[in-house]
């Protein structure tokens, strides 16, 4: 098998299958890119794309861990085989539909699932090293799909010195960075990000950083009060009137004013984090509708303000969006009236899928780990240039 990676290593192109699985566990985003090249020479491809649907069990077991401190070590354990078995019936099912022999795939890129994002700066813990834990054991997925399976990318993150997230700069600086514009390429996930690539005359260095909340809390709240996955095309969100009081005190979290670059992730900003602003406002008693209309301004307003924070001194800015929040109409459009002096719009003006960037760049990271060079990435501020994933034989 060794020999069969250096053979890989040696293609012209190389089929990768890029896996990703967010916190909103509508299911597995899987691309399928044709991939050429390294580093800023790279070229690809989209060859096909799809999101695999998750059964409601699925859902229920991952959120009986998902961000929790006290859990259930059983289903934990299991679950690290259970959803390497599932993403590999899904990957299987995906070559299967689209008449692909999964003999043509030279390797897949998993993400994996993540339960629990600990970097030092969120637990304020400083007698443990910065951890995140993303399960999905890539053993299973190589075993039963008989291809080569890297996965874990960002453990080698946080072992180089980073805090495992936002993985997005290697990727989005290796392909989009632009002669002329100045570019914050935002994706609203669960948690909202940006990579922010200068224009090629610029003394500036491309970094990727977390936000704050994008679409986890109202998530939540929809599941929660409306029992719906998400509060889909914001008809709940349009029904309710934005609390002001409750607003302010949401936008009162110490890490919104940290410096960038940062991470977070639901372990923070929950359900629970919602109440005590809740509290502290003196606003506990007001109609589920008009919290989520505070929520989704709350988003919006956090990636304005950051956007803002980093852009001030800087002229032709372009905004490209992709992740869930791109379908939602209301926080677009708030995203959208607070930056108009910026051209805003989707990624797939960019020429990928917006609902496919994440899965494309985990496939990317994999051919920088086949054949690429961590030099590759030495110009991404604040973020160790290495190459990231652990490789999973077949047999």
């Amino acid at each position: 098998m060794i020999e069969k990676l250096y053979q890989i290593s040696k293609k012209d192109s190389r089929f990768i299958i890029g896996l990703m699985s967010g916190t909103s566990l509508d299911g597995l985003d899987i691309a399928l890119c044709k991939i050429s090249k390294s580093g800023k020479s790279t070229q690809i491809s989209l060859d096909r794309f799809v999101t695999m649907d998750y059964e409601d069990a699925f859902r229920s077991y991952v959120r009986g861990v998902f961000a929790k401190r006290n859990i259930d070590q059983q289903l934990l354990c299991g679950l690290h085989a259970y959803i390497g078995n599932i993403h590999a019936e899904l990957i299987n099912q995906a070559l299967k539909d689209w008449k692909i022999p999964n003999s043509q795939i030279d390797c897949i890129a998993s993400h994996g699932q993540t339960v629990y994002h600990a970097p030092q700066s969120l637990t304020k813990d400083t007698r443990m090293p910065n951890s995140t834990l993303q399960i999905g054991d890539a053993d299973h997925i190589a075993v039963k799909t008989g291809i080569i399976t890297l996965s874990d990318f960002r453990q080698k993150h946080i072992a180089a010195g980073g805090e495992g997230a936002p993985l997005a700069a290697y990727g989005d600086y290796l392909l989009f960075s632009h002669a002329t514009e100045n570019r914050f390429l935002l994706n609203i996930g669960g948690i909202a990000n940006y990579t922010f690539i200068p224009n090629h005359q610029s003394e500036l260095q491309a970094f990727a950083t977390d936000i704050g909340p994008g679409n986890t809390i109202m998530n939540q709240f929809a599941k929660e009060n409306f029992d719906v996955e998400m509060d889909r095309d914001a008809l709940i969100a349009k029904k309710g009137i934005i609390n002001q009081p409750l607003l302010a005190q949401l936008l009162q979290e110490p890490f919104l004013q940290d410096s960038f670059p940062k991470t977070t992730g639901p372990e923070l900003f929950n359900l629970t984090y919602l109440k005590t602003c809740q509290e502290q406002s003196g606003v506990i008693d007001i109609k589920p509708e008009d919290i989520m209309a505070t929520l989704n301004q709350f988003t919006a307003t956090t990636i304005i303000d950051a956007i803002k924070k980093q852009s001030m001194s800087l002229s032709n800015v372009h905004i490209y969006i992709s992740g869930g929040g791109l379908h939602n109409p209301l926080l677009l459009s708030k995203i959208k009236e607070g930056l108009p002096m910026y051209t805003v719009s989707s990624f797939e003006n960019l020429g990928i899928d917006p609902d496919a960037k994440e899965a494309v760049l985990f496939a990317l990271l994999a051919n920088e780990t086949l054949v690429g060079d961590k030099d590759n990435a030495s110009q991404i501020k604040d973020s160790p240039a290495v190459c990231m994933g652990k490789i999973s034989l077949p047999q």
